[in-house]
């Protein structure tokens, strides 16, 4: 049976909330706890004999708040039958201690000692998940299926981040996940070019603490000790290309060539350019100079001997020219700026005859139209802002134009006599560059 929630009163007008505050919390009582008990496990309660295991503790109490709250009872059997603990206070106070370590979020829970004619005291833990989802200190998720505990699938937890925003996606640790699925020669690579100033360098210092470092320094990992499990900008940055496609296979950008100016035309090549950001960004940019020819100024019109233009009407289109920094801005700005929580959208790149199209996963509520004109200032609107101040840092090894969407749709108006075209829609940001 649902647990009965018994803790429901809400402050609403200043006296109430100065009486909510002079007011005891309501206690459990005796009654309402077999009436709990009697109807056994499920998805809101959790009975336990006693507390041996700390980390099983922390994932059901996660998987309880992840689902809405309940209440994780010690002292009661299996088969249902009211044991009690030993020392309910220290029950009590090491409850406390893993709301408060081993769960992130920290939780702070109601706790109940119930004490019964026999002299058996029990321990009743009323949990709340008002700031899910939580994870434990491994970078774990569980949910609670009736009386069943699992941990979170990637689709389960895209659904608890929706409903938690502003939560950031990018700050989030990535299921499966270790820092030995970090690619060191890259990190490091990044590190090094701040050694002396951010990173030190004294000759007692570890040689590569790659876990310190992501956790510590780039706040791009989680977990405690000598655990370190990369958050989704972390794996993003600087995860091993077959570790990111695996962990993060939403990552990937699919790459088309249309023979034509539309989609309905037969394609002359698909291809998933899967990997890591950096590796994500080149691939993207070799697969348009496969079809394009990216030039920093507009080129003069090719003339025939005798003068006369050349003809606009071949039978195969000539090569489309884009300008350079405009279209290496629009790659990274898709690559960057993703809406990375959205399950059912991909990252889409369409090179045409004359055009070239990026889709990118983008909730279209809250964003169009008024932050769709406001970005075309410069005022930014960014939904990953510590991965793309790491991504467009000199230090990451890429060589990007500067000036953000303002340069973008300057140059490539400049470029090609036509404004590019920008618009929000069913979800995706779409950004479409003409070329000449």
């Amino acid at each position: 049976m649902a647990r009965r929630k018994y803790r429901s009163t809400q402050p609403v007008t200043e006296r109430s909330f100065l009486e909510y505050l002079s007011t005891p919390a309501l206690q459990t009582s005796r009654i309402e706890l077999l009436r709990l008990v009697r109807g056994g496990e499920d998805t809101y309660l959790e009975l336990k004999v006693k507390l041996s295991n700390p980390e099983k503790i922390a994932q059901g109490i996660c998987a309880l708040a992840n689902t809405g709250g309940g209440v994780m009872v010690f002292g009661v059997s299996d088969q249902l039958r009211v044991e009690g603990v030993d020392d309910p206070e220290d029950v009590r106070d090491e409850v406390v201690r893993i709301c408060r370590e081993q769960i992130s979020p920290q939780l702070v829970p109601y706790i109940d000692l119930i004490a019964f004619d026999n002299g058996r005291r029990v321990v009743a833990v009323d949990i709340e998940g008002k700031r899910r989802p939580y994870q434990t200190r491994d970078g774990r998720y569980f949910i609670r299926i009736g009386a069943d505990k699992r941990e979170a699938s990637r689709e389960e937890l895209s659904a608890l981040l929706d409903e938690a925003r502003p939560l950031r996606y990018e700050n989030v640790a990535v299921t499966g996940a270790s820092d030995a699925d970090v690619d060191e020669a890259h990190l490091w690579s990044f590190v090094r070019e701040f050694s002396g100033d951010a990173f030190d360098t004294s000759p007692g210092a570890p040689d590569y603490p790659t876990a310190d470092v992501l956790k510590r320094d780039l706040l791009l990992a989680t977990g405690n000790m000598d655990i370190a499990v990369p958050t989704v900008a972390g794996l993003l940055l600087f995860g091993r290309d077959e570790r990111v496609a695996e962990l993060l296979p939403r990552s990937s950008v699919t790459a088309v060539r249309y023979a034509g100016d539309t989609a309905q035309d037969a394609e002359v090549e698909r291809v998933v350019l899967k990997g890591n950001l950096h590796t994500l960004y080149e691939a993207s940019l070799r697969f348009i100079t496969r079809y394009c020819d990216l030039l920093d100024e507009r080129p003069r019109a090719r003339q025939t001997p005798a003068g006369d233009d050349v003809p606009q009407d071949a039978p195969i289109a000539a090569r489309a020219n884009y300008q350079r920094a405009a279209v290496g801005e629009a790659v990274a700005n898709a690559l960057t700026h993703r809406d990375l929580a959205l399950r059912d959208h991909t990252t889409r790149l369409l090179v045409f005859d004359r055009s070239i199209e990026i889709l990118n996963p983008r909730r279209t509520a809250g964003f169009a139209p008024p932050a769709q004109k406001a970005i075309r200032y410069g005022v930014p609107q960014q939904l990953n802002p510590q991965l793309a101040a790491i991504f467009r840092s000199p230090a990451y090894g890429l060589d990007l134009a500067r000036g953000g969407l303002p340069m973008l749709l300057r140059q490539a108006r400049l470029f090609s006599g036509r404004r590019a075209d920008i618009n929000a829609f069913n979800d995706e940001f779409r950004l479409r560059l003409y070329g000449v």
